[in-house]
């Protein structure tokens, strides 16, 4: 991304949701999309696993991830996905969503790691949302199809409601 004041070219900051102008110093915070996710920088090397575009860095909730501006899938650390859906559960004040069956013919889907290239293990997830997702143990990354990572956040979990009580 180029900067709007002097046309520059503009950097992202390691942790930053921002990017800052290389030559002016100005700082700039793109806009959420739809999803709440900011796009930050331009397409990287790693292609989204489902279609094979580039990912570009963005932030949802200020956790960094890579994301398909086509498909709107996401690729998250493992190391950041707990705290991730315990920071949109917080948010979440209205309660769950009815919960949905999962699609079990995307256990049968076979997608390559954006990252090492090797293909990734399709599971369901061990927690609430009835979501299939798939991931990356070698890589330590999570990708989520769109929607998942909201439907695991706004799931009913027994877990979480005992710990309101």
């Amino acid at each position: 991304m180029n900067c709007p004041s002097c046309g520059a070219p503009m950097r992202l900051d390691s942790g930053a949701e921002s990017l800052t102008c290389e030559y002016c110093g100005n700082i700039v915070f793109p806009e959420k999309n739809d999803d709440g996710v900011r796009v930050l920088g331009q397409p990287s090397n790693e292609l989204c696993p489902t279609c094979g575009i580039g990912l570009v860095d963005a932030s949802f909730s200020s956790a960094h991830l890579r994301y398909c501006t086509r498909c709107r899938g996401m690729l998250i650390d493992m190391d950041i996905f707990a705290d991730l859906v315990q920071t949109l559960r917080r948010g979440n004040e209205g309660g769950g969503v009815i919960p949905q069956p999962p699609d079990r013919s995307e256990l049968q889907r076979r997608l390559t790691c954006p990252h090492c290239r090797q293909a990734m293990e399709t599971h369901f997830y061990a927690g609430p949302g009835n979501v299939i997702l798939s991931d990356c143990e070698r890589c330590s990354l999570n990708w989520l199809d769109h929607g998942k990572l909201m439907r695991i956040a706004h799931a009913p979990d027994a877990l979480r409601e005992e710990a309101e009580v």
